[in-house]
């Protein structure tokens, strides 16, 4: 004769869907998420921005361009705190290559 509770055999978390035990991951609001994505398309401008003087303005010196390069990091992590591995993977290689493209650094 099979217990009545049968279903203790089964997933705890088969029915309804749950996190492990140790997952910390907190669940966003919509306004929450609205304002990350705000965060990341202006992010996105302003790196495109610098890009693009860095590349078009001939009259930019290198000194010129290092700070810009500076300013946007530092605005980058004041935007998102904890994201220096983040911004060293998408953006330094970028500006890098810019930069020695653009004055012909080694």
């Amino acid at each position: 004769m099979a217990p009545e509770n049968s279903n203790l055999d089964q997933n705890p978390c088969a029915d309804p869907p749950c996190a492990p035990a140790n997952d910390t991951r907190v669940e966003q609001s919509e306004a929450e998420k609205a304002e990350e994505a705000r965060k990341i398309r202006r992010l996105q401008t302003m790196m495109n921005m610098v890009i693009s003087v860095i590349s078009q303005d001939e009259s930019l010196t290198v000194e010129e361009a290092s700070e810009l390069i500076g300013n946007s990091e530092r605005t980058a992590l004041n935007m998102f705190p904890g994201k220096e591995l983040a911004y060293n993977l998408i953006y330094r290689p970028r500006l890098q290559r810019l930069m020695m493209e653009r004055f012909r650094l080694q």
